[in-house]
Protein backbone atom coordinates (compact mmCIF):
# COMPACT_ATOMS: atom_id res chain seq x y z
CA UNK A 1 0.00 0.00 0.00
CA UNK A 2 2.74 2.26 0.79
CA UNK A 3 4.65 1.61 -2.50
CA UNK A 4 0.99 2.33 -4.15
CA UNK A 5 0.90 5.28 -2.48
CA UNK A 6 4.44 6.40 -3.53
CA UNK A 7 3.59 5.40 -7.08
CA UNK A 8 0.79 7.68 -7.31
CA UNK A 9 2.75 11.03 -5.69
CA UNK A 10 5.65 9.91 -8.35
CA UNK A 11 2.94 10.18 -11.19
CA UNK A 12 0.88 13.22 -9.55
CA UNK A 13 4.33 15.17 -10.09
CA UNK A 14 5.06 13.81 -13.54
CA UNK A 15 1.30 15.23 -14.94
CA UNK A 16 1.65 18.46 -12.88
CA UNK A 17 5.31 18.76 -14.86
CA UNK A 18 3.51 18.19 -18.51
CA UNK A 19 1.15 20.52 -17.79
CA UNK A 20 3.53 22.90 -17.20
CA UNK A 21 5.58 22.35 -20.41
CA UNK A 22 2.59 22.51 -22.43
CA UNK A 23 2.01 25.55 -21.11
CA UNK A 24 5.42 26.44 -22.08
CA UNK A 25 4.89 25.95 -25.97
CA UNK A 26 4.07 30.23 -25.74
CA UNK A 27 7.56 30.93 -24.88
CA UNK A 28 9.61 32.21 -28.13
CA UNK A 29 10.90 29.86 -30.68
CA UNK A 30 14.36 30.67 -29.48
CA UNK A 31 13.77 29.25 -26.07
CA UNK A 32 12.17 26.10 -27.40
CA UNK A 33 15.08 23.77 -27.34
CA UNK A 34 15.23 24.19 -23.45
CA UNK A 35 11.48 23.10 -23.55
CA UNK A 36 12.13 20.45 -25.70
CA UNK A 37 15.20 18.85 -23.49
CA UNK A 38 13.01 19.29 -19.92
CA UNK A 39 10.18 17.06 -22.24
CA UNK A 40 13.08 14.46 -23.44
CA UNK A 41 13.99 14.24 -19.70
CA UNK A 42 10.60 13.73 -18.68
CA UNK A 43 9.79 11.27 -21.00
CA UNK A 44 13.03 9.40 -19.37
CA UNK A 45 11.89 9.73 -16.18
CA UNK A 46 8.61 7.43 -17.48
CA UNK A 47 10.78 4.93 -19.28
CA UNK A 48 13.55 4.64 -16.44
CA UNK A 49 11.54 5.04 -13.20
CA UNK A 50 7.68 4.84 -13.18
CA UNK A 51 7.54 2.30 -15.81
CA UNK A 52 9.42 -0.16 -13.68
CA UNK A 53 7.78 0.18 -10.64
CA UNK A 54 4.55 -0.24 -12.36
CA UNK A 55 5.28 -3.08 -13.64
CA UNK A 56 6.34 -4.10 -10.41
CA UNK A 57 3.13 -3.00 -8.43
CA UNK A 58 1.64 -5.04 -10.94
CA UNK A 59 3.08 -8.04 -10.55
CA UNK A 60 2.64 -7.76 -6.77
CA UNK A 61 -0.98 -7.07 -6.68
CA UNK A 62 -2.89 -7.19 -3.77
CA UNK A 63 -2.71 -9.89 -3.29
CA UNK A 64 0.63 -10.26 -3.36
CA UNK A 65 0.64 -10.16 0.42
CA UNK A 66 1.43 -13.98 1.42
CA UNK A 67 0.58 -15.56 4.32
CA UNK A 68 3.67 -15.14 6.18
CA UNK A 69 3.53 -11.47 5.74
CA UNK A 70 -0.26 -11.69 7.34
CA UNK A 71 1.05 -13.83 9.89
CA UNK A 72 4.23 -11.99 10.64
CA UNK A 73 1.51 -8.27 10.59
CA UNK A 74 -0.44 -10.24 13.55
CA UNK A 75 2.28 -11.02 15.09
CA UNK A 76 3.64 -7.42 15.29
CA UNK A 77 0.00 -6.54 17.08
CA UNK A 78 0.57 -9.17 19.32
CA UNK A 79 3.60 -7.69 20.49
CA UNK A 80 2.60 -4.26 20.34
CA UNK A 81 -0.57 -5.44 22.61
CA UNK A 82 1.52 -6.97 25.01
CA UNK A 83 5.08 -5.01 25.70
CA UNK A 84 5.29 -4.60 29.00
CA UNK A 85 5.99 -0.33 28.26
CA UNK A 86 2.98 2.13 27.81
CA UNK A 87 3.07 2.70 24.05
CA UNK A 88 0.60 4.73 22.32
CA UNK A 89 0.63 5.46 18.67
CA UNK A 90 -0.29 8.77 17.18
CA UNK A 91 -0.47 10.66 14.18
CA UNK A 92 0.86 14.21 13.45
CA UNK A 93 -2.17 15.93 15.12
CA UNK A 94 -1.33 13.30 17.94
CA UNK A 95 -4.92 11.94 17.88
CA UNK A 96 -4.27 8.31 19.17
CA UNK A 97 -4.60 5.66 16.45
CA UNK A 98 -3.77 2.91 18.79
CA UNK A 99 -2.42 2.32 22.59
CA UNK A 100 -1.42 -1.26 24.23
CA UNK A 101 -2.24 -3.05 27.51
CA UNK A 102 0.10 -0.64 29.31
CA UNK A 103 -1.08 2.29 28.18
CA UNK A 104 -4.52 1.96 29.01
CA UNK A 105 -3.49 0.82 32.53
CA UNK A 106 -0.90 3.50 33.14
CA UNK A 107 -3.61 6.40 31.56
CA UNK A 108 -6.56 5.10 33.30
CA UNK A 109 -8.26 5.44 29.64
CA UNK A 110 -9.60 2.30 27.79
CA UNK A 111 -8.72 1.84 24.42
CA UNK A 112 -11.67 2.12 22.55
CA UNK A 113 -12.22 5.24 24.66
CA UNK A 114 -8.88 7.27 23.79
CA UNK A 115 -8.67 6.14 19.78
CA UNK A 116 -9.80 9.20 17.82
CA UNK A 117 -9.16 11.11 20.56
CA UNK A 118 -5.71 13.61 21.20
CA UNK A 119 -3.41 12.25 23.40
CA UNK A 120 -3.21 15.70 24.33
CA UNK A 121 -6.59 15.31 26.21
CA UNK A 122 -5.06 13.25 28.95
CA UNK A 123 -2.22 15.27 29.64
CA UNK A 124 -2.01 18.45 31.59
CA UNK A 125 -3.04 22.00 30.31
CA UNK A 126 -0.08 23.23 30.63
CA UNK A 127 1.71 20.38 28.87
CA UNK A 128 -0.25 20.11 25.80
CA UNK A 129 1.39 22.79 23.17
CA UNK A 130 4.99 21.24 23.76
CA UNK A 131 3.95 17.66 23.40
CA UNK A 132 1.91 18.89 20.24
CA UNK A 133 4.65 20.46 19.00
CA UNK A 134 6.94 17.80 19.38
CA UNK A 135 4.91 15.10 17.86
CA UNK A 136 4.79 17.42 15.02
CA UNK A 137 8.05 17.77 14.74
CA UNK A 138 8.83 13.76 14.82
CA UNK A 139 6.31 13.47 12.19
CA UNK A 140 8.06 15.70 9.77
CA UNK A 141 11.08 13.19 10.56
CA UNK A 142 13.23 15.79 12.43
CA UNK A 143 14.54 13.09 14.76
CA UNK A 144 13.18 11.66 17.84
CA UNK A 145 12.30 13.54 20.77
CA UNK A 146 11.52 13.27 24.49
CA UNK A 147 10.00 15.68 27.11
CA UNK A 148 8.46 15.56 30.28
CA UNK A 149 5.01 15.83 31.10
CA UNK A 150 2.16 15.36 33.82
CA UNK A 151 -1.15 13.37 33.54
CA UNK A 152 -4.52 14.76 34.04
CA UNK A 153 -5.12 11.52 36.18
CA UNK A 154 -1.89 12.19 38.61
CA UNK A 155 -0.53 15.96 37.30
CA UNK A 156 2.11 15.54 40.40
CA UNK A 157 4.19 12.84 38.97
CA UNK A 158 6.41 13.47 36.07
CA UNK A 159 6.16 11.10 33.22
CA UNK A 160 8.13 11.04 30.34
CA UNK A 161 7.25 10.94 27.16
CA UNK A 162 9.70 9.41 24.56
CA UNK A 163 8.58 9.48 20.78
CA UNK A 164 10.29 8.38 17.29
CA UNK A 165 8.91 8.09 13.87
CA UNK A 166 7.07 5.07 12.92
CA UNK A 167 5.83 4.51 8.92
CA UNK A 168 3.21 1.79 9.36
CA UNK A 169 3.07 -0.77 7.27
CA UNK A 170 0.02 -0.33 4.24
CA UNK A 171 0.11 3.61 5.24
CA UNK A 172 1.14 6.85 3.57
CA UNK A 173 1.90 8.89 6.07
CA UNK A 174 4.11 8.62 8.94
CA UNK A 175 2.53 8.32 12.62
CA UNK A 176 4.48 8.91 16.52
CA UNK A 177 5.52 6.29 18.13
CA UNK A 178 5.01 7.28 22.46
CA UNK A 179 6.46 5.28 25.17
CA UNK A 180 5.47 6.96 28.27
CA UNK A 181 7.23 6.44 31.48
CA UNK A 182 7.27 7.39 35.24
CA UNK A 183 10.04 9.51 36.09
CA UNK A 184 12.06 7.94 39.02
CA UNK A 185 12.96 11.22 41.03
CA UNK A 186 14.61 9.12 43.91
CA UNK A 187 10.99 9.65 45.89
CA UNK A 188 9.04 6.34 46.57
CA UNK A 189 6.03 7.93 45.88
CA UNK A 190 7.23 8.78 42.26
CA UNK A 191 8.41 5.01 41.46
CA UNK A 192 6.29 2.64 39.23
CA UNK A 193 4.90 0.98 41.64
CA UNK A 194 3.88 3.31 43.91
CA UNK A 195 1.08 4.70 41.55
CA UNK A 196 -0.14 1.37 41.00
CA UNK A 197 2.15 1.50 37.40
CA UNK A 198 4.33 -1.17 38.33
CA UNK A 199 4.84 -5.12 37.33
CA UNK A 200 1.71 -8.01 38.40
CA UNK A 201 1.91 -8.00 42.21
CA UNK A 202 3.50 -4.80 42.89
CA UNK A 203 0.46 -2.52 42.52
CA UNK A 204 0.19 -0.18 44.60
CA UNK A 205 -2.93 2.56 43.78
CA UNK A 206 -2.07 6.14 45.26
CA UNK A 207 -4.41 7.47 47.39
CA UNK A 208 -5.44 10.07 45.16
CA UNK A 209 -6.59 8.00 42.54
CA UNK A 210 -8.34 6.03 44.72
CA UNK A 211 -10.61 8.76 46.29
CA UNK A 212 -10.99 10.44 43.11
CA UNK A 213 -12.30 6.59 41.80
CA UNK A 214 -14.55 6.16 44.65
CA UNK A 215 -15.79 10.15 44.28
CA UNK A 216 -16.76 8.53 40.57
CA UNK A 217 -18.78 5.90 41.79
CA UNK A 218 -20.27 7.35 44.49
CA UNK A 219 -21.33 9.83 41.43
CA UNK A 220 -22.67 7.09 39.34
CA UNK A 221 -24.39 5.23 42.47
CA UNK A 222 -26.50 8.69 43.19
CA UNK A 223 -27.27 9.02 39.16
CA UNK A 224 -28.64 5.81 39.19
CA UNK A 225 -30.62 6.11 41.98
CA UNK A 226 -32.56 9.34 41.15
CA UNK A 227 -33.25 7.87 37.73
CA UNK A 228 -34.82 4.37 39.21
CA UNK A 229 -36.42 5.70 42.18
CA UNK A 230 -39.52 7.41 40.82
CA UNK A 231 -41.61 5.86 38.16
CA UNK A 232 -43.18 9.17 37.06
CA UNK A 233 -42.32 11.42 35.48
CA UNK A 234 -41.67 12.86 31.86
CA UNK A 235 -38.36 13.90 30.10
CA UNK A 236 -38.31 16.87 31.91
CA UNK A 237 -38.81 15.43 35.12
CA UNK A 238 -35.97 13.02 34.41
CA UNK A 239 -33.71 15.79 33.25
CA UNK A 240 -34.30 17.53 36.22
CA UNK A 241 -33.84 15.01 38.34
CA UNK A 242 -30.00 14.05 36.94
CA UNK A 243 -29.55 17.97 36.56
CA UNK A 244 -29.95 17.84 40.51
CA UNK A 245 -27.87 15.18 40.87
CA UNK A 246 -24.83 16.33 38.78
CA UNK A 247 -25.27 20.11 39.95
CA UNK A 248 -23.13 21.62 43.08
CA UNK A 249 -21.09 18.06 43.43
CA UNK A 250 -20.02 17.81 40.00
CA UNK A 251 -20.92 20.35 37.96
CA UNK A 252 -21.33 24.19 38.09
CA UNK A 253 -23.31 25.08 35.80
CA UNK A 254 -25.63 21.93 34.14
CA UNK A 255 -27.32 22.89 31.18
CA UNK A 256 -30.04 20.34 29.25
CA UNK A 257 -31.44 20.09 26.24
CA UNK A 258 -33.87 17.77 24.72
CA UNK A 259 -36.42 16.77 21.96
CA UNK A 260 -37.00 14.93 18.77
CA UNK A 261 -35.79 16.80 15.79
CA UNK A 262 -34.98 20.37 17.08
CA UNK A 263 -33.85 20.66 20.64
CA UNK A 264 -35.23 22.97 23.34
CA UNK A 265 -33.93 23.86 26.32
CA UNK A 266 -35.10 21.80 29.50
CA UNK A 267 -32.92 22.80 32.12
CA UNK A 268 -30.40 25.04 33.61
CA UNK A 269 -29.26 24.81 37.40
CA UNK A 270 -26.42 27.56 37.78
CA UNK A 271 -24.63 28.74 40.84
CA UNK A 272 -26.20 30.70 43.71
CA UNK A 273 -26.74 34.38 42.88
CA UNK A 274 -26.42 34.03 39.30
CA UNK A 275 -30.32 34.47 38.93
CA UNK A 276 -29.97 36.94 35.62
CA UNK A 277 -27.29 34.52 33.80
CA UNK A 278 -29.16 31.51 34.72
CA UNK A 279 -32.10 33.37 33.21
CA UNK A 280 -30.05 34.21 29.62
CA UNK A 281 -28.52 30.77 29.12
CA UNK A 282 -32.45 29.38 29.52
CA UNK A 283 -33.59 31.78 27.14
CA UNK A 284 -30.90 30.76 24.69
CA UNK A 285 -31.65 28.37 21.86
CA UNK A 286 -29.65 25.42 21.37
CA UNK A 287 -29.64 25.56 17.73
CA UNK A 288 -27.83 28.57 17.69
CA UNK A 289 -24.89 26.76 20.40
CA UNK A 290 -22.08 25.13 18.14
CA UNK A 291 -21.15 22.64 21.01
CA UNK A 292 -24.37 21.29 21.24
CA UNK A 293 -25.20 21.12 17.60
CA UNK A 294 -21.87 19.46 16.96
CA UNK A 295 -23.14 16.51 19.82
CA UNK A 296 -26.27 16.03 17.39
CA UNK A 297 -24.37 15.68 14.42
CA UNK A 298 -21.30 13.97 15.07
CA UNK A 299 -22.66 12.05 18.67
CA UNK A 300 -19.78 12.18 20.79
CA UNK A 301 -18.74 13.97 24.34
CA UNK A 302 -16.38 17.19 24.00
CA UNK A 303 -14.36 17.96 26.63
CA UNK A 304 -12.34 21.48 26.73
CA UNK A 305 -10.46 23.01 29.19
CA UNK A 306 -10.09 26.58 28.73
CA UNK A 307 -11.99 26.46 25.77
CA UNK A 308 -10.13 28.60 23.20
CA UNK A 309 -13.79 29.37 21.27
CA UNK A 310 -15.45 31.93 23.49
CA UNK A 311 -18.70 31.56 20.89
CA UNK A 312 -18.50 27.89 21.63
CA UNK A 313 -21.83 27.86 23.58
CA UNK A 314 -23.13 30.56 21.59
CA UNK A 315 -24.40 34.08 22.82
CA UNK A 316 -27.06 35.34 25.61
CA UNK A 317 -29.87 38.03 24.40
CA UNK A 318 -27.38 40.96 25.64
CA UNK A 319 -24.79 39.91 22.57
CA UNK A 320 -22.22 38.62 25.47
CA UNK A 321 -20.43 35.06 24.95
CA UNK A 322 -22.06 32.63 27.32
CA UNK A 323 -18.73 31.21 27.75
CA UNK A 324 -17.36 34.42 29.24
CA UNK A 325 -20.06 35.81 31.17
CA UNK A 326 -20.16 32.34 32.92
CA UNK A 327 -16.62 32.32 33.82
CA UNK A 328 -16.28 28.72 32.12
CA UNK A 329 -13.17 27.11 33.03
CA UNK A 330 -13.86 23.95 31.90
CA UNK A 331 -16.98 22.04 30.18
CA UNK A 332 -18.55 18.63 29.32
CA UNK A 333 -20.81 19.04 26.02
CA UNK A 334 -22.51 14.86 26.17
CA UNK A 335 -25.00 13.44 23.86
CA UNK A 336 -27.89 11.28 24.81
CA UNK A 337 -28.70 8.66 22.58
CA UNK A 338 -31.37 7.27 21.57
CA UNK A 339 -32.54 3.90 21.06
CA UNK A 340 -32.70 4.06 17.47
CA UNK A 341 -29.17 5.93 17.52
CA UNK A 342 -30.13 9.28 16.88
CA UNK A 343 -29.44 11.70 19.52
CA UNK A 344 -32.30 13.01 21.65
CA UNK A 345 -30.65 15.26 23.66
CA UNK A 346 -27.58 17.14 25.02
CA UNK A 347 -26.26 17.85 28.63
CA UNK A 348 -23.36 20.34 28.73
CA UNK A 349 -21.60 21.02 32.01
CA UNK A 350 -19.44 23.64 33.11
CA UNK A 351 -16.97 24.41 35.58
CA UNK A 352 -16.12 27.67 36.65
CA UNK A 353 -13.66 29.66 38.60
CA UNK A 354 -10.89 28.25 40.67
CA UNK A 355 -12.38 24.57 40.47
CA UNK A 356 -10.51 22.00 39.12
CA UNK A 357 -10.77 20.84 35.32
CA UNK A 358 -12.80 18.32 33.94
CA UNK A 359 -10.63 15.11 33.57
CA UNK A 360 -10.53 12.22 31.22
CA UNK A 361 -11.84 9.68 33.95
CA UNK A 362 -15.09 12.02 34.45
CA UNK A 363 -15.93 12.47 31.00
CA UNK A 364 -15.63 8.83 31.20
CA UNK A 365 -18.13 8.23 33.68
CA UNK A 366 -20.49 11.24 32.32
CA UNK A 367 -20.21 9.06 29.38
CA UNK A 368 -21.88 5.91 31.49
CA UNK A 369 -24.40 8.26 33.10
CA UNK A 370 -25.45 9.73 29.99
CA UNK A 371 -25.83 6.29 28.95
CA UNK A 372 -28.08 5.38 31.76
CA UNK A 373 -30.25 8.86 31.42
CA UNK A 374 -31.17 8.32 27.66
CA UNK A 375 -32.63 4.63 28.84
CA UNK A 376 -34.36 6.11 31.10
CA UNK A 377 -35.83 8.50 28.59
CA UNK A 378 -36.67 5.42 26.27
CA UNK A 379 -38.90 4.34 29.15
CA UNK A 380 -40.82 7.99 29.71
CA UNK A 381 -42.04 7.73 26.50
Amino acid sequence: MAQTDEFGEELADFVRRVSELKAARSVPVQEMPTVLDAAIFELDHVAEQLWPAFQRLSATGPSGIGSVDRQEQQLLKALFQRVPVPVVLVDRESVVRRMNFAATSFTGVRAGYATGRPLTGFLAHADRAAFRSQAAAVARGEGDRGLTVHLQQEPSVPVRATLAALRPSGEPRTAVLVVLQPVDEGNPSHSPGASGRGAPGRTVPSLSATTRHAALMDLVDAMTTALLGSSEGDRSAVLDRAAGVLHGRFADWVVADTGDGRLSRTAVLGPSGCGEEVAAVAAQDPAACPLVAEAVRGGSTALQVRPEDPDAFGRDASGAPVLVRADVTSLLCVPLPGTSGAVRGVLTLFRSGSRPAFSMAEAQAMDLMSRHIALRLAWSD
